[in-house]
């Protein structure tokens, strides 16, 4: 695996394919979601140029709380409705940043972290917690990050799911 160019020929339509393919082949047999999460923050963290976190949050209770990621470390728990990513959870709807800093209510876990992506984890009607993506510079993600990570959560929502927890 390497990183790609953020400037490289290759469209960010064939990055998260490629992210996909990846991530289905890691997780296809696997029924445990943290080793799924841990995959997943890892492959994405690899793939995705110009990032600075990586993970996911856990709908444990009525908080969010840090699942598997790759980065600094994190803010433990989240309330539901706070932050961007208390905000994609209470939502259920994607969350695209361009500055944090403007984010009525943002948690700074990193002060480093312009940019922010967060998708809802939802499966059967339940809401499972969100994949949290952060960059250093402000507007970083755009409408293909969004789907390309709508995408990727909708391969790996059931694979979080299949033993009931997460």
């Amino acid at each position: 695996m390497h990183h790609f160019d953020i400037d490289s020929a290759a469209p960010k339509v064939a990055l998260y394919r490629e992210i996909a393919g990846a991530l289905d082949a890691l997780t296809a047999d696997e029924p445990d979601p943290v080793a799924n999460m841990a995959n997943a923050a890892a492959l994405i963290w690899e793939y995705l140029p110009g990032i600075n976190w990586a993970g996911f949050y856990r709908l444990i209770g009525d908080a969010l709380v840090l699942g598997p990621f790759q980065g600094k470390v994190a803010c433990i728990r989240i309330p539901m409705g706070q932050g961007v990513c208390g905000t994609a959870a209470a939502a259920r709807a994607t969350q695209l940043v361009a500055d944090v800093n403007a984010f009525p209510g943002h948690i700074a876990c990193d002060s480093a972290s312009a940019s922010e992506l967060v998708v809802p984890i939802v499966h059967a009607g339940r809401l499972i917690g969100v994949l949290d993506i952060d960059a250093p510079t402000p507007g970083r993600f755009d409408a293909e990050d969004a789907a390309g990570c709508e995408a990727l959560v909708a391969l790996l929502a059931p694979r979080l799911a299949r033993n009931g927890t997460a």
